[in-house]
């Protein structure tokens, strides 16, 4: 794949509650041992979770430095609360390391200043792209659910903007936030005394139909897809069309190994069906799909047709 030279490969911030510990052994196992570019950091769900890891911050970034990787710090995907306000100024007014905005209220506290735009904020056409520029984006990631020739249209009008620019390519899809905690009621609790319930379920907490088929996961006020958005298979045609950053959202998985496989795709070797083979081993358990990306439903695998 001659033209992924300049393609980074990026991990995005952990969705979910886990503990402190198992945060910090990802870090580390990451750092040491996953050839991803750069590493987003921080809280994006629930502003209550940040209190349990908030103080490995400072170590987790020297150690992802050190080890040449590009530290990045997200902001809340939902700000309601002065809490999440502060937080959110907090951020926004660090010089050092790079930030990714989530939400309006980062780009108020923000400013002009340079930043990047995350998925949650909607950059879903040329208009948008070129007024967060103006609001001094240097890099958007585009929504999770756009289809190709979307893709290819802001692509082509952020790159001629001078933005980098990202999207998805492994991970479940981030679907919605919301002002309530499902997670919470689910299991008889408030948002409020929530009990931090969600921690239980690392990978999300499965919602099934009445007929007791799983069609997403809930993860605190997040809606996630159930299905791994698995896009190494379009790995070339992401790339011929200019996206410049390749996320891989965390997931309960052997996340080394998912970055392995996507680096040696980039790289040109290893052969992308048996690449997306061995995804799909270290994923057993879990449908992996692509179904935005061609336009059709989203948890669906559509299969790629063979070179003329």
């Amino acid at each position: 794949m001659a033209v992924t030279a300049m393609t980074k490969l990026t991990l995005g911030p952990i969705a979910y509650h886990w503990s402190a510990e198992a945060r910090r052994d990802f870090y580390a196992r990451i750092a040491d041992e996953a050839p991803v570019d750069e590493v987003y950091l921080g809280e994006v769900i629930c502003s209550k979770r940040a209190p349990f890891h908030e103080a490995d911050l400072p170590a987790t970034i020297e150690r992802l430095e050190a080890a040449g990787k590009t530290v990045i710090l997200s902001t809340l995907a939902e700000v309601m609360l002065k809490r999440e306000r502060k937080a959110t100024a907090d951020i926004a007014a660090m010089d050092a390391p790079e930030i990714e905005i989530n939400n309006a209220a980062g780009l108020y506290e923000r400013g002009h200043r340079p930043h990047r735009i995350g998925p949650f904020m909607n950059a879903y056409n040329e208009a948008t792209i070129a007024w967060m520029a103006g609001q001094g984006a240097t890099h958007v990631c585009l929504p999770a659910e756009l289809p190709a020739e979307a893709i290819a249209v802001a692509t082509g009008a952020a790159r001629a903007l001078g933005l980098g620019v990202e999207m998805q390519v492994f991970g479940r899809a981030p679907l919605a936030v919301s002002a309530r905690c499902y997670h919470a009621r689910a299991h008889g609790r408030t948002k409020d005394n929530c009990q931090f319930v969600c921690e239980e379920d690392p990978d999300g907490m499965p919602l099934r139909t009445r007929d007791n088929r799983p069609v997403l996961r809930v993860n605190g006020i997040q809606t996630q897809s159930e299905s791994y958005v698995d896009l190494l298979p379009e790995t070339g045609q992401i790339v011929a069309a200019g996206v410049t950053h390749l996320r891989l959202m965390p997931q309960a998985v052997d996340m080394v190994g998912v970055a392995g496989l996507f680096r040696a795709v980039l790289d040109d070797t290893l052969a992308v069906p048996e690449a997306d083979a061995r995804l799909a081993a270290l994923c057993e358990g879990t449908d992996l799909s692509n179904g935005f990306y061609h336009g059709a439903a989203g948890y669906r695998r559509i299969a790629l047709a063979a070179p003329a």
